[in-house]
């Protein structure tokens, strides 16, 4: 077994919901940020990618019929390039992370580009094929932006919520306030715009068209604005707009390699992948999982909490992130110090590959050796990858 390796990171802007990425397909989206992330890497024949494993949570429209192969196409690869698209929703991208640090480790492969991407602007309306031809009653046209859609009359009640009640249900068992959610999503925005001013994500995001910075960060965005709005879910609920993730579109990357690949790929590595954890709960539950698979990628790259220096934890809602830091007892300083999900976005099947490019450079500006990247995943599971920062710029003792 050898090890696979992160040697960088590309993404678009995430955009919110009809916005300005509205127009554009999500397989151009793909092709845009797997365009961008070889570009980082300019002494690599594009021929020399062995694979590109792509991830997407819908799948429904213009990026059905594997949009990662319809990525490499676009972004002018080589038509000799493969690709597959996986789908672990939320967790999509990541899962093709671990799917292609994987196939680097069983020596399948030496370069893989990862990624994934998400309109969940353009996710169409479908509508259920009738038992029988012209039914004489009506049929109605589902959305698959988001959540449950044509679900299973046998699924029991309690585990096909809304993401929104799942999670009311999370702080009703942690007895997490709205105070405390609403300040979590406020420092989310002031982080975020913070790193776009000081030029964190200058070399990590790849414009797409016009727009050249996440569309949904809200700079000046304080706590007592936050109280001022409406429960989503439940009339006395917690959960707002303003403390969960919005709807979002975009598209991530992340090239990864193995150690005797550096000269092809005319780069050094910037982190390896140290450890890989997946947990699955019941499915209302979905927004605590991240607690054990981050538990399992830990004891699986031999260290723990205490090693820790930089977390990555997506965003989905304020409540689940919360009880996630309370569960592990981490510093909060330490967690999504460049915004997070609230702020930036949440493009369903490319957060993941955003959640590694962040983690990687957080880690290698503030000198630290160990980092955590995690994501809650709808229908009860998550995932986490440990990094381990490789850079000179780290005392690895």
């Amino acid at each position: 077994m050898t090890d696979a390796f992160l040697y960088t990171a590309a993404r678009t802007p995430f955009g919110r919901f009809n916005g300005a990425l509205a127009g554009v397909r999500p397989d151009d989206l793909a092709a845009n940020a797997l365009a961008g992330v070889l570009a980082r890497a300019p002494d690599l024949d594009p021929a020399a990618v062995e694979d590109v494993v792509w991830g997407n949570a819908n799948g429904a429209g213009e990026d059905n019929r594997n949009v990662g192969r319809m990525a490499v196409l676009l972004a002018g690869l080589p038509a000799s390039v493969p690709a597959t698209t996986v789908n672990r929703l939320c967790g999509s991208s990541l899962d093709a992370a671990i799917m292609a640090s994987r196939t680097l480790e069983s020596g399948d492969a030496d370069i893989v580009v990862a990624g994934g991407v998400e309109s969940m602007t353009r996710a169409p309306w479908v509508l259920p094929k009738p038992d029988r031809a012209y039914p004489a009653r009506d049929v109605t046209a589902v959305s698959t932006t988001l959540g449950w859609r044509l679900v299973n009359p046998a699924m029991p009640k309690e585990w096909v919520g809304s993401l929104g009640e799942c999670n009311e249900l999370l702080q009703e068992k942690f007895s997490i306030s709205r105070e405390r959610q609403d300040a979590f999503a406020a420092r989310s925005h002031t982080l975020a715009d913070r790193a776009w001013d000081d030029g964190f994500y200058g070399d990590l995001v790849v414009p797409m068209g016009e727009l050249t910075r996440d569309e949904g960060i809200r700079p000046g965005t304080e706590p007592g604005r936050l109280a001022a709005l409406k429960p989503s879910f439940r009339p006395d609920g917690t959960i707002t707009a303003g403390n969960a993730s919005p709807l979002s579109d975009g598209a991530s990357a992340v090239l990864l390699g193995t150690a005797a690949a550096a000269d092809r790929i005319g780069l050094r590595p910037l982190a390896r992948i140290a450890g890989r954890g997946a947990h699955a709960v019941e499915p209302q539950m979905f927004g605590h999982a991240p607690v054990e698979a981050a538990e399992k990628a830990l004891r699986r790259a031999g260290i723990g909490w205490g090693d820790i220096g930089v977390v990555e934890l997506n965003e989905a809602f304020a409540v689940q992130s919360l009880a996630c830091m309370d569960a592990w007892g981490i510093d909060p300083e330490i967690v999504n110090t460049r915004g997070g999900a609230i702020a930036l976005g949440h493009p369903l099947g490319a957060s993941g590959g955003r959640l590694l490019g962040t983690l990687a450079k957080v880690l290698i500006e503030r000198r630290e050796r160990w980092g955590v990247a995690a994501v809650c995943i709808g229908v009860g599971q998550a995932l986490a990858v440990v990094l381990e920062n490789v850079t000179d710029e780290v005392n690895q003792g």
